[in-house]
């Protein structure tokens, strides 16, 4: 007879609770968890915390980084969370708590272009309700485990410091895709950056290597015997890893670079497969992708 299987400790799963000020960046962070590869519930009651914990933890594993927005949109809130975090806490399970604010004239501005009211705003002014929700989540704000003002702060910058704080460094790293395409064809809808290498003589003037293609080692060969053809590849490589260092800094994490050529089947190919070994060697989660080859 088997024994029944019981379900994941509760202390297995990671919780982020994120709350704080309206207006303040909760989306944008429960956004870039959610990017990283959390599960991200929004606007959850708190007395629903302890149900989430257990529906991920039947979940087999599948579901072991949850991130809850909760907020002062949910009744009873302030005593509620209260009352959830002791519950998980019992259970042996100590949440991590974000609590994001900013200071009044910067929430005002930011209600002030959305056109829209806040939250406990009710008769009274903006001002009136920022000061109601710091006096409810005081308590809250003080038990947080990180607290993070977003009062000179831009998306990016935010997203930045979140990251920073739960990310992996795989979920940090850039993923690339290497795109060779023929112009013929018409240009990836989906490139962040072109490169042209058109400006290499072209192999499918040779006889012998007309029916081959940049995947063979007499073409490659060819293509990297040409004048400038290494320094081409060298200085996009330079040039790839700045992209790199500016598209984390801006909260990106995926990439892909088209390299082009008339048909997609030499001159290209080739030069995608160089720069895919180079980005590969610089650390870089990168695959290739040849898009027209074999369409001729």
């Amino acid at each position: 007879m088997s024994t029944p299987t019981s379900p994941p400790s509760p202390a297995a799963l990671d919780l982020v609770v994120i709350s704080g000020l309206s207006g303040a960046g909760r989306s944008t962070a429960a956004k870039c968890l959610e990017d990283l590869g959390w599960f991200v519930v929004d606007n959850l009651p708190p007395s629903l915390l302890g149900t989430m914990v257990e529906l991920a933890g039947r979940s087999q594993g599948s579901v072991d980084r949850v991130a809850v927005v909760v907020d002062i949109r949910s009744r009873g809130f302030t005593s509620d969370v209260n009352a959830a975090l002791a519950e998980l806490d019992d259970k042996g399970l100590r949440p991590r708590v974000v609590f994001l604010e900013a200071g009044d004239q910067v929430l005002v501005r930011r209600f002030d272009s959305v056109r829209r009211p806040h939250p406990l705003q009710a008769d009274g002014t903006l001002i009136d309700g920022i000061t109601r929700e710091r006096e409810l989540l005081h308590e809250l704000r003080g038990e947080a485990d990180l607290v993070i003002d977003t009062t000179m702060l831009n998306v990016h910058e935010l997203r930045a410091k979140v990251a920073a704080a739960f990310a992996d460094p795989a979920a940090t790293a850039l993923h690339a895709t290497v795109m060779s395409f023929g112009y013929k064809y018409g240009l990836p809808v989906d490139a962040d950056l072109v490169i042209d290498c058109r400006l290499l003589p072209n192999p499918h003037w040779v006889d012998e290597l007309r029916p081959k293609n940049g995947l063979d080692a007499e073409v490659a060969d060819y293509v990297f015997a040409q004048e400038g053809a290494r320094e081409f590849v060298d200085a996009y490589a330079d040039l790839l890893r700045r992209y790199e260092a500016g598209y984390l800094r801006e909260g990106k994490h995926f990439a892909t670079i088209a390299v082009g050529c008339t048909g997609g089947k030499h001159r290209s190919v080739a030069i995608a497969e160089a720069l895919t070994r180079r980005l590969h060697a610089d650390g870089v989660d990168v695959r290739v992708v040849h898009r027209d080859l074999g369409r001729e």
